[in-house]
């Protein structure tokens, strides 16, 4: 049981509150002054103007190139060795101590995978 036996108020969504009471009637309140002082000339200002600049990036191919130091140029899959020629090995044991000078300046690079031979 309840021991409240009143019922609330009526409910009003909109109240009429008085309008706001101003102190003076319209213009600018009382001790502003309107208007430019006395001897005052507006400065003109410029209009900036403004171009339109379009700029555009490329992105740039990303391609990995793997170099293989001693690669061989003609197959591109083979690493070249040296070798040494008849000549240079005749030349190291003719001439024991200067034929082996003579030898590995006469070394050439072969390609084991297609055969190729670069002096």
């Amino acid at each position: 049981m309840s021991q409240y036996t009143d019922k609330p108020p009526a409910y009003s969504p909109y109240q009429d509150y008085p309008p706001p009471q101003q102190s003076y009637q319209g213009g600018a309140p009382p001790g502003y002054q309107t208007g430019a002082p006395p001897g005052y000339q507006p400065v003109p200002t410029a209009t900036p103007t403004y171009s339109q600049t379009t700029v555009t990036v490329q992105p740039v191919p990303q391609t990995t190139r793997v170099v293989v130091v001693g690669g061989c140029p003609a197959c591109r899959v083979g690493v070249l060795e040296d070798d040494f020629t008849c000549l240079g090995v005749c030349c190291a044991i003719l001439f024991f101590p200067i034929g082996i000078l003579c030898c590995l300046a006469m070394r050439q690079r072969r390609c084991p995978n297609c055969g190729a031979v670069f002096g």
